[in-house]
């Protein structure tokens, strides 16, 4: 498994020949958002077999984004996902609940729950987790707070685990792992390679060039408290544009 970090939510997965892009966020701005610390190559976008959306907030979602994606990529996300890109030419769109399975081609991707506190549940916007099972096998957790079946994901003996730690802003609402708590989540899933993503990336506009610290220290506070909670997980901190490999687990 080779991992990228685009920027944000936005990770470059290369598995068994299979290559699937999350939450694609491929611009410089969203809404009110800027990024910094943006490193972009082209190739990151091509040849994908797959599309994971986790959910519809513009900082994972980006219309924009996506129509910068060959037409034919699949596109893997929650109810409401179809309707959502009516119009834009994507006719290949698969909708999971938790439990539910799609393959891209040799990989197998399953949707998990997730805990996202401000997704309108009552229009059946639901956010999403998936699990990307092949030789090796992520836990893509999208945006989410703790929940009890997390503690199911142990069983799923996974070598990742894309964590998000942050936000955006100096709060972070119902709904969100900060750094202690993801760190809490990490101890309770148990991966052997836990990659912060969801901090450091995006900041409103209007901060000039303040770099305030809950955009710089997200990352080594949670691989400090990692360290604490779940000392036998290692934790890969990556700037945009970085990559690690991970190897297929030892044979038993």
């Amino acid at each position: 498994m080779r991992l990228t970090l685009v920027g944000h939510a936005t990770v470059l997965i290369e598995l068994d020949g299979v290559r699937i892009l999350t939450d694609p966020l491929l611009r410089d701005r969203t809404t009110i958002l800027r990024a910094q610390r943006r490193t972009w190559d082209p190739a990151w976008s091509h040849r994908l077999d797959g599309v994971l959306l986790s959910h519809f907030h513009r900082d994972h979602y980006d219309p924009r984004s996506l129509r910068l994606l060959d037409s034919t990529v699949r596109v893997v996300g929650p109810p409401g996902t179809a309707r959502r890109l009516r119009g834009h030419d994507r006719p290949d769109v698969v909708e999971l609940v938790p439990g539910e399975v799609t393959a891209l081609k040799e990989v197998s991707v399953r949707a998990t729950r997730a805990v996202h506190g401000r997704v309108p549940v009552r229009f059946r916007r639901i956010a999403l987790g998936f699990l990307v099972l092949g030789s090796t096998r992520l836990y893509f957790a999208g945006d989410t707070d703790l929940f009890p079946e997390m503690a199911d994901l142990a069983w799923e003996r996974l070598d990742v685990a894309l964590i998000p730690i942050g936000g955006w802003g100096p709060r972070l609402g119902p709904g969100h792992l900060d750094p202690r708590r993801a760190a809490e989540a990490i101890s309770v899933i148990k991966p052997r390679v836990a990659v912060p993503i969801h901090w450091g990336f995006l900041r409103p506009l209007g901060l000039g060039r303040l770099t305030p610290r809950y955009l710089t220290e997200p990352g080594r506070l949670f691989a400090d408290l990692c360290a604490e909670a779940a000392p036998g997980v290692d934790v890969c901190l990556l700037e945009p544009g970085q990559t690690v490999e991970v190897a297929p687990p030892p044979q038993t």
